[in-house]
Order: C-alpha cells, then structure tokens, then sequence
C-alpha cells in the first residue's frame, strides 16, 4: 500500500522467511492483483472518474473471492481507515490518493496501488498508468522509474545487503534526474501486508547500522517512487493524500517479490 512512513529501521527486526508452498499461495493472490491491474489499465481512459476505477476493483475482489487490503486500513487516527479499496494518485499525488469525482485527462498519469489477501496471503503491486498523450518528460519519469525497480529485482541475491541494492536504485534514479520519495518505503509482506523489514529506496544512515541480509524465503514489496522535480512530499488534510511539494508529477511501481537460491522471483507478474 504506497509504502509504510520511513522512520528508523531499528533493531529486533522479526523478518520471516516464507517456504515455498507459502510463496506459491502468495503469487496466486498476486494473479489477482494483476488482474485487477490489467483490468485498470483498460478502463482508465479520459472522462472516467477515480471513484468509478475504485468501485470496478471492489467488484472484482468480490468476483475473485478475495479480501482488499487497503479499505479501512488503520490509520494514527483511530476510527479513520483508508476509505477506498485502491490508491489512486494522480499526477502530483505521490502515493495514497483516495477515489473521488475527479475525472482522468488526456496526459495524465495514474498511479493504480492494489494489494489483496487470498487465502490468508497477501500480495501488493502498484503501476503508474499513462493516459493519451503524455509528455515526453513525464514518460521518462515512468520509465526510469520502472527502470529502478527492474535494477532492484535484476540485482537481488541471497547474502547481499539490502542497502546494495538501495545504492543502486537511489544512483539510477538521481542520476537520471529525478527526485527520490524518502518519506515512505517498501516493506516485507506474508500473511500481512506490512511485516518486517522496511525496505528504503535509497541509503540511509538508519540502513547501514541496521542492514539487511537477502535471505532465500524473504518477502518483499519493492516500491521506488520517483519525482520529476524535488523528492520532498507534504500530507493533505485528509490525512492520506500525500503530494509532491513542488505540485510537480511523481511515478510509482511496485512488486512483491520474493528471494530465491539463486536470485528473484516475481509474484505479481501475472505467471
């Protein structure tokens, strides 16, 4: 779900390698996410509102028998879960965007975050869709943003540290130009959504006292988030929306994926 808010890493991380019976139910509820992610991308044409791409995906959790992770997720304010069952983010919205009357241009870009339990196992994947004519510099943003996250996946190996691969993604994405999102991270994911570890885009301090060793059996929802200006984000009053500070646009990929003897494997890709 759009990245957990990064604070410390911390110490006494319980990270819990999955078996292989248990990534195999993983990746059947991440057929549905890219289900649901495919079925998005056809509708989500200009005129459409947010609201009618959230209600689609309700109906398809129901016709799929399976659980949304995102409505009514808990929030710091207690009483006040996420009131819609994907993330929509439009344009300057980075991540958590809530389903409402606004209707999708010609241009934009929509961030589409989906993340399901099947069978008590739990897959997240987000894409950022590019609606009509996009702008040359706002595609880059996609590409290289999808780039990143391909670099993380191409570059992960059991006994490597994660801050290796973090190195990687915040290089590719700042070499290129782009801002990194640093509020928010990716995280582990199994029979919950959010588990241990969290999962930085990019090094920090925090990460390189409290590293973390690629392990066959872990699980990870890897999410980089690009802007195409500055990487700094503020929190409408909604206590969601989470926006770029310079209204500049922002792109959003994530998997779940899970570490293998010998390298990745992708859960959310549709096989």
């Amino acid at each position: 779900m759009g990245g957990v808010f990064y604070s410390a890493v911390g110490n006494g991380m319980a990270v819990r390698r999955k078996s292989k019976a248990e990534i195999e139910k993983m990746r059947a509820a991440g057929r549905v996410v890219r289900k649901i992610h495919e079925h998005c991308q056809e509708i989500c044409k200009p005129g459409i509102t947010t609201r009618e791409i959230d209600e689609e995906a309700g109906r398809l959790f129901k016709e799929y028998g399976v659980r949304g992770l995102f409505k009514n997720y808990p929030t710091y304010r207690p009483g006040e879960g996420f009131p819609s069952n994907l993330c929509i983010s439009v344009n300057e919205v980075v991540v958590h965007g809530i389903g409402d009357d606004r209707k999708i241009k010609d241009g934009d870009i929509v961030g589409i975050d989906c993340g399901v339990q099947l069978d008590g196992w739990c897959a997240d994947s987000a894409v950022t869709i590019m609606v009509g004519d996009v702008s040359p510099e706002v595609r880059r943003l996609c590409q290289v943003t999808q780039e990143v996250l391909q670099l993380a996946i191409d570059n992960i190996k059991p006994g490597r540290r994660w801050s290796q691969i973090a190195r990687l993604m915040q290089n590719y994405a700042e070499q290129a130009g782009m801002g990194v999102v640093k509020d928010f991270v990716g995280h582990g994911i199994g029979q919950s959504m959010h588990e241990d570890p969290k999962v930085p885009n990019f090094v920090s301090r925090d990460l390189l006292r409290n590293d973390i060793e690629l392990r066959e059996g872990i699980v990870l929802a890897i999410e980089p988030m690009c802007n195409l200006g500055t990487g700094d984000v503020i929190t409408l009053a909604d206590g969601w929306t989470v926006i770029t500070v310079d209204r500049k646009p922002s792109a959003h990929y994530e998997h779940t994926v899970a570490v293998t003897s010998t390298g990745a494997d992708v859960l959310t890709d549709g096989r």
